[in-house]
């Protein structure tokens, strides 16, 4: 099953523009960025000259920093694809002298890793990139590729909460099968780059640190607790909690406020950017029927879906949650434009209010409970666009 990604139109766009710049798409691995650009150098009129990291011959010109050799190295190419680019040396400086020596050429690089492919390419290449993203499928992208309508979708949901969106895990009937390709992809791939790229001095606690970040998924993490836990020093915890954020493993939320005195903001929330991982992390793949913690589930799952699909359509704000000492919450907090929007994620369908803490001393916001009726035009920024 090979669903189209939003992104394909994006790069699509993007080349074939008069004037581009170089393009940088992250992600994770087993993401699809190598099958992406694939797809999208199909619709490329022009000679492409590809280049996997691991192919030393090419490594070495492109990490020898001579223009005349580099110049050399894509002479009679219209377009240049280096995948894993993390891997080589000094890439930002030799990329730097391609877009600035070779008019006319286009370049369009992949990284696992943004912890290190950010620090090589932002400084030498600052201004001359655009930088995308790739994550798991989306709910969007399966929708437009299956034709489902919503109905079809939210049967999908106790599917997707469990095993996730993995672009392998969808094509995988067998249940067995889905639990271990993400046992797999959870002790090893997933966080490789951070093992090999970052001097971690205990790499048996990154793992112990991610079961225990799932447990915690949706609910405030104290730093100094996982510190304590796991016997290693606060600055440790909080450079692997880094580390795995810009291995596109988690991502965090802060919390909002407007300096009212009852407002809480000192610690974050964490969620993973998929399901699945964080079920494998724990080894818990029973159906949301009959777990304790589906509500953290489909929180989790609505919030990576929104970060998917904003990123996707270019849908700029700040995400925050809100939470009040006197124990007033929202899970979602989005500001756009000026405005705020609060959101109340529910897996079950009883009807929800703003709190009145909140629409007191916002009273301009505006509020909706997102459940698995209504869920869909939550995670599918494209349908307002069309509209």
């Amino acid at each position: 099953m090979l669903i189209k990604r939003i992104q394909e139109e994006n790069l699509v766009a993007e080349l074939t523009a008069a004037k581009t710049k170089v393009l940088v798409l992250y992600g994770a691995r087993q993401t699809g960025k190598t099958t992406l650009v694939h797809e999208t150098l199909k619709r490329f009129r022009g000679r492409v000259l590809e280049i996997n990291a691991d192919n030393m011959p090419f490594l070495e010109s492109l990490g020898s920093r001579n223009p005349d050799r580099l110049r050399g190295l894509v002479h009679g190419y219209d377009l240049l694809f280096i995948d894993e680019a993390q891997r080589i040396p000094d890439i930002g400086i030799n990329l730097k002298i391609l877009y600035d020596q070779v008019p006319g050429i286009r370049i369009i690089v992949t990284g696992s890793s943004s912890l290190d492919l950010a620090n090589r390419v932002r400084e030498p290449l600052t201004g001359r990139t655009w930088t995308y993203h790739l994550y798991p499928v989306s709910v969007e992208e399966w929708a437009e590729y299956n034709r489902a309508n919503d109905y079809e979708a939210a049967q999908k949901l106790p599917e997707w909460l469990v095993y996730g969106l993995y672009p392998e895990v969808i094509g995988i009937e067998n249940q067995r099968k889905k639990e271990r390709y993400l046992r797999e992809l959870t002790q090893s791939y997933l966080y490789k780059d951070v093992l090999s790229l970052a001097n971690i001095k205990y790499p048996e606690k990154l793992r112990h640190i991610l079961k225990l970040l799932a447990w915690q998924t949706g609910n405030l993490v104290s730093v100094n607790e996982l510190a304590n836990t796991l016997q290693i020093n606060r600055d440790a915890v909080s450079n692997y909690i880094y580390l795995l954020e810009k291995s596109f493993v988690i991502f965090r939320l802060s919390g909002f406020s407007r300096n009212l005195r009852k407002e809480m903001i000192k610690m974050d929330k964490i969620y993973f950017y998929d399901t699945g991982v964080r079920n494998a992390l724990i080894e818990n793949y029973q159906l949301p029927v009959i777990r304790q913690d589906t509500g953290q589930l489909w929180e989790n799952f609505l919030m990576a879906e929104r970060l998917k699909t904003s990123a996707y359509h270019f849908h700029q704000s700040n995400r925050y949650f809100w939470r009040t000492q006197t124990g007033a919450e929202l899970d979602y907090v989005e500001e756009h434009s000026g405005q705020l929007h609060g959101h109340e994620f529910k897996w079950g369908f009883k009807p929800a209010r703003a709190p009145k803490t909140w629409t007191e001393n916002y009273p301009e916001s505006t509020f909706q409970c997102i459940n698995p009726e209504n869920f869909m035009n939550f995670v599918c920024l494209g349908r307002q666009l069309k509209g």
